[in-house]
């Protein structure tokens, strides 16, 4: 059923067991490779990856996935702020489809030092262990994380100072909340996540493009109300409703047994993003 897909999450380690494909002995881990998109872009990948600590005011330490685009002058930087079960391999794979658009893409973990062990996403034993580690994040260290790894972005020698920060699901919300507080992005890009409250909504700094699936109506139900919000505030506020396509389209969309909505919601979706971010 589709609905298996909503909020969609990287799939749970696999056991170290070989397991049988057409009558032959194959690691799980290249039978996983040779079927998820993500871990096959990240394992073919030609770009430079690398993770990196950020340090915040606070005293916490936030660990970065970085990818880095084949150019020769410094680009605009992509912040990326994942979905509510940390940050996947779905993620990284998507910092190095940005990285192969042309820009710096810097994905923190912001479950870092939360996890046992003061480990990250990584550290939690499931999918909704880290789920609910999420939403245990204190909102205000979730704002100074991102201000801490915004700043990084500006500073790195490859990146020119425009810096941009997008959020899909609970990262979506996110994206839209640090739009109200930090005014030196120079843009928002939420997909499908909730908007803030009202009182919120009248100081978001930077211009707001919202990505939304057609039949997500618990998220894509709001839009117009947000939209009536920042027009009346004098705010810029662009959203596009994709017809038929479900929550969670960008990662669903990519799976070869994704719902048509989804995979043309997607693909829309990154021709019209490309174009957003060439602005910057």
């Amino acid at each position: 059923m589709f609905h298996a897909l909503r909020c969609p999450v990287a799939a749970a380690k696999l056991p170290a067991l070989a397991i049988t494909v057409a009558g032959l002995l194959v690691s799980p881990r290249l039978v996983w490779a040779q079927t998820d998109p993500a871990r096959q872009r990240l394992e073919q990948s030609r770009r430079h990856h690398e993770y990196n600590d950020v340090s915040t005011p606070a005293g916490r330490t936030v660990r970065v996935f970085v990818v880095y685009p084949e150019v020769d002058k410094p680009v605009p930087g992509v912040v990326i702020i994942h979905e509510n079960r940390g940050l996947t391999d779905w993620e990284r794979g998507l910092a190095d489809q940005l990285a192969e658009a042309g820009y710096v893409a810097v994905a923190p973990d912001l479950l870092s030092q939360t996890g046992p062990g003061g480990g990250g996403t990584e550290s939690y034993e499931s999918r909704d262990a880290a789920r609910e580690g999420i939403y245990k994040l204190p909102p205000e260290q979730v704002i100074a994380d991102l201000d801490a790894v915004v700043e990084y972005t500006r500073t790195l020698e490859a990146t020119t100072d425009a810096v941009a920060v997008c959020g899909f699901c609970w990262g979506g919300g996110q994206c839209f909340r640090f739009a109200a507080h930090n005014d030196q992005i120079k843009a928002a890009f939420v997909f499908y996540g909730p908007a803030p409250a009202q009182d919120v909504l009248t100081k978001v700094k930077v211009p707001v493009y919202g990505f939304y699936g057609g039949n997500d109506f618990r998220i894509t139900g709001q839009v117009p109300r947000v939209a009536e919000a920042m027009k009346e505030a004098g705010l810029t506020f662009e959203p596009v409703v994709y017809e038929n396509a479900g929550h969670g389209f960008m990662r669903s969309g990519e799976s070869e047994s994704a719902p048509p909505a989804d995979r043309t919601a997607r693909e829309q979706a990154w021709k019209r993003w490309k174009e957003l971010l060439a602005r910057l």
